[in-house]
């Protein structure tokens, strides 16, 4: 130890001598120019990254959610099999989808050398629930049941139309990848509420589907590398490394920590560099879930009667529900955003068997997640969301055939739900065409839906920007407006 500090004040010496030429110049020119007496920037970086678990800003108004947890389905889940109703597939079924309905809407690659494009009809039935009558599939009856504390989008609308820019888009509000995402946005601004368990937490389930999903979707992009999304694995200990090795004991690494700790101070006094802090912040934090972790995802202590309303595969690690109970587990401990990732909505063939699949591993568990924050007193200030990235298309890709039809990805309409958090329960927003193809009433494009779940938040998306590179950004790019239309 005390090697160290000698070599280190060795080098602060030995700098101050070889800068000291340019340094006094330096002073004499910031003194004439009226500037010494601000404090430099990369000092007001250190005092800001000292508060680093602190809230950066104070809410612009009142929030509704203190918290989100949001329920990505990716693959884009198809409009027609789940919320949106089209009485007119079934009666048109096989036709050709009128010139004018297509107009002048992009279509992928897939179907580019398509000459056909028959119309096909829903694989399911629906039936009316709730108070407001709202149509539910025959696929997610367990949604159906909570009709009453829904508030569905059916105008949704993207700009993309393949998966990867979609999803990027969706998540961050620009399609390439290298922006922060929504959870490292909450994070950097409104801070940790508990100082126990990261802000903002991923976890992707398995088995549903081999289709990869980017990290970048979850990356905290030019904020500071801390706010990024911690992914919880699929395995017994979703934190790799939470227990120490053999022969280490807690005061062992705490006194490791703390040495590590000085080093990296004395190093910010030389570089001034955020990342540094960042770095000190990700150890302490690593620390301290070795103890909160195994806490969370004990499931010893939940009643049977919990865990049956989550299905049969909630106790295993990595599945859709497990991943559900997991998220209302750390609701109850204030993370404040969680993010769950379902992939195997992909479906450009065998559409009736995929879609079948996909519900099955998602309905009840959704459903589940809802009434148990609900029954708990958490959903008032919880905001939940269940959608993916774009819709599906009303017309056949390839050959339509009963059960080994596809449909192709559509960005023109798709549909998500929302729950609690201060958005209007019962509600059904929006409507599209009678071929769920183009939205004819109250658009919301995606630079919408995340300036209100900004404002949900309490957070005004215009006035909550980040400066890099000579640019000032924000979350909803230059546009987006709050649809004050989905607010309770």
């Amino acid at each position: 130890m005390e090697e160290f500090f000698h070599r280190h004040f060795e080098n602060k010496r030995r700098e101050f001598l070889k800068g000291s030429v340019l340094g006094l110049g330096g002073v004499a020119l910031q003194t004439l120019m009226g500037c010494g007496s601000r404090k430099p920037a990369a000092k007001q970086a250190i005092a800001a990254a000292e508060e680093i678990n602190k809230p950066l800003i104070n809410p612009h108004f009142q929030p509704r959610a203190k918290r989100v947890i949001y329920l990505f389905q990716s693959g884009g889940p198809s409009q027609m099999e789940l919320f949106d109703y089209k009485p007119k597939l079934y009666s048109m079924h096989g036709q050709e989808i009128p010139p004018s309905v297509i107009g002048k809407n992009r279509i992928s690659g897939m179907v580019s050398n398509q000459y056909s494009f028959p119309l096909a009809m829903p694989s399911a039935t629906f039936t009316q629930h709730g108070s407001n009558g709202a149509f539910f599939s025959e696929h997610v009856p367990h949604i159906a049941s909570i009709a009453d504390d829904l508030c569905i989008v059916k105008s949704m609308f993207t700009e993309q139309i393949n998966h990867e820019p979609a999803v990027i888009f969706t998540q961050t509000g620009h399609q390439l990848s290298g922006r922060p995402c929504i959870g490292s946005w909450l994070s950097y601004g409104l801070g940790s509420m508990n100082e126990n368990l990261p802000s903002f937490i991923v976890m992707l389930s398995k088995g549903g589907g081999d289709q990869p999903i980017s990290n970048a979707s979850w990356s905290s992009g030019f904020l500071p590398s801390h706010h990024q999304g911690v992914q919880f694995m699929s395995a017994s200990d979703p934190v790799p490394y939470l227990s120490n090795p053999q022969g280490i004991d807690r005061m062992d690494r705490r006194r490791a920590l703390d040495f590590i700790k000085k080093m990296n101070r004395m190093q910010n006094e030389v570089w001034h560099d955020t990342e540094i802090e960042s770095q000190i912040n990700q150890h302490e934090m690593a620390y301290r879930m070795q103890m909160a972790i195994p806490s969370v995802s004990d499931l010893s202590d939940e009643p049977q009667h919990i865990l049956d309303m989550y299905g049969e595969d909630v106790k295993k690690p990595g599945t859709f529900a497990y991943n559900c109970i997991m998220a209302r587990r750390l609701a109850e401990k204030d993370v404040r955003f969680i993010q769950l990732y379902h992939l195997g909505w992909d479906h450009h063939g065998g559409l009736y068997s995929g879609i079948r699949r996909a519900t099955k591993q998602t309905d009840q568990a959704s459903a589940a997640l809802v009434k148990d924050l609900k029954q708990r007193g958490l959903l008032d200030d919880t905001l939940v969301i269940w959608g993916g990235e774009f819709g599906r298309t009303s017309f056949s890709q390839g050959s339509l055939t009963p059960e080994g039809f596809g449909r192709d990805h559509h960005p023109g309409c798709y549909s998500i739900w929302m729950a609690g958090g201060g958005v209007k329960p019962g509600l059904v927003y929006g409507e599209t065409d009678d071929f769920a193809h183009n939205v004819v009433k109250d658009k919301v494009h995606v630079h919408d839906f995340q300036a209100t779940l900004m404002h949900l938040m309490g957070v005004d998306h215009e006035q909550f920007i980040y400066k890099t590179q000579g640019r000032r950004y924000r979350l909803t790019d230059v546009s987006g407006h709050v649809v004050h239309g989905l607010l309770a």
